[in-house]
Formats: C-alpha cells, structure tokens, sequence
C-alpha cells in the first residue's frame, strides 16, 4: 500500500469489526486513497468469491444438525454477527465501487476538458484560426450546414461585450462538431458544440470547472452538449454562456 495504514485496519474494515467512529474514520479516508480503497475493494471481491464458491455444496440438514450439537453453546453467537458483517461488506462493496466510479468518471472528464485546452490553444496559434470568419452569425451558422449532423443558434450580441470572430470545424472522440471564437477585449473564447453523448464527460451534466490558465463552463441543451472555455474571467465566461443558452431556448 502506498500509505501508513496498517493491513489489519484494512482487514478489520472489510470484516465490518471496526467501531462505528472507526469505520467513518476509514470510510473518509478511502474517499481520498486510491491505493487503500483498491485494497478495500480486492478483499470484498475476494470474499465474495469465497463466499460463493462455498456455496456450490450444500449440507444436508441431518449433516448441519450434527456439526451443530458438536459446537459449544457459545459459538453460536457467530451466527448472529454473521448478517450485520455480511450486510457491512455488502455496504462497503457498494461504497467504495461508487468512489471507484466516481473517480473514473472524474479521470474522464479531467481528460476531456484538457483535450478541448489543447484544441482552444491549436486554433489560436495557427494561422487560419476560423474556416468561415463574419461577425455575423447569419453568415457563420449556415456555413456548417451539411458539415455536422446538427443545428444550433448563435445569440445576439447587441449590446454586450462579445464579438464573433467566426467558426471551424472541431472533432471531440472522433465525433464532428462545431468550434465558434468569440472576443472580450484580448480575450479569445472558444465555444464548442457537439451532439450529447452517454459516454462522454458532462454528457448530462453542467458544471464548472478550470484547467491550468483555462476557465470551462459545460451544460446539455435539448441533444446538444455545449462547452466554454477560455482565459477570461469566470463571470465572463459564464455572461457568454448564458447568453447561449438562451438563444438556443427562443
């Protein structure tokens, strides 16, 4: 293990036989270590599997009514802490394979906002960092009909203090999607849209988030996950995506 603790806290975790301020004590300290919760998650699996392959054989009741009256009076208190201990390891089971998912799903979304970083970046270093470049959103929608398999609105912007500088195509897993830049000042915004996804980071979610000198804003509209990012303010970046969403809601 990567970490102090000892094996036979881990042990004592999975077997339920800790206090109840020590199985909370444990329960937080897995939330933040990947290595013991792993451990954690190895023991319950292994137990049951244990658990499963000694149920493959059956004792007949006149062989478990033996082995019974040969016990001591007092070892059948064991059959009582048999379900509690089995309903913790159950419980824990549960518990740390939603952190483990949790986790993941936060690795993903942690890699999706860094490859939109790195696409944001790529676009504004090159050359030619727009195909259809207009400030007219009449002349930048259209241009990506045919392009991608969806429709989307660009709001008014009238009155505020974003500019449109134009539009590409942009690709997000292999999937094809629309990359508008928008101006505030020296400030460049990329705003990315593409079709919703279940297995995609934010794909029915919205949230904020920051990625090195990167503020994101990401929500789902209607079939469409739309993401923000840009090294503006965070109020600014999220002015510009509420101005998004209400175009897309006329």
């Amino acid at each position: 293990m990567a970490c102090d603790l000892g094996r036979d806290k881990i042990e004592a975790y999975a077997d339920a036989e800790l206090s109840t301020a020590e199985m909370r004590a444990m329960q937080d300290h897995l939330h933040g270590c990947a290595s013991c919760a792993s451990d954690v998650l190895g023991r319950v699996q292994l137990k049951h599997v244990v658990k499963s392959a000694g149920m493959r054989y059956s004792p007949s009741p006149a062989l478990r009514e033996r082995v019974q009256k040969g016990l001591p009076a007092q070892k059948t208190s064991a059959r009582i802490w048999g379900w509690p201990q089995r309903l913790a390891a159950s419980f824990a089971f549960l518990l740390i394979g939603f952190f483990l998912f949790r986790g993941w799903f936060d690795s993903r979304q942690r890699r999706t906002i860094a490859e939109l970083a790195d696409l944001h970046v790529t676009t504004l270093s090159s050359s030619a960092p727009v195909d259809v470049i207009s400030t007219d959103r009449h002349t930048v929608k259209p241009w990506f009909q045919g392009k991608i398999p969806f429709t989307f609105n660009i709001p008014e912007l009238g009155g505020t203090p974003f500019s449109l500088l134009g539009g590409r195509m942009s690709y997000l897993d292999q999937a094809p999607g629309a990359q508008l830049i928008f101006n505030l000042g020296n400030h460049h915004i990329s705003v990315f849209i593409f079709q919703k996804r279940q297995d995609r980071a934010f794909a029915s979610g919205e949230g904020r988030s920051k990625t090195l000198t990167f503020n994101v804003e990401a929500w789902a509209e209607d079939d469409l996950q739309y993401f923000v990012i840009g090294d503006a303010d965070p109020s600014d970046i999220h002015k510009l995506s509420d101005l998004l969403k209400a175009a897309a809601r006329p």
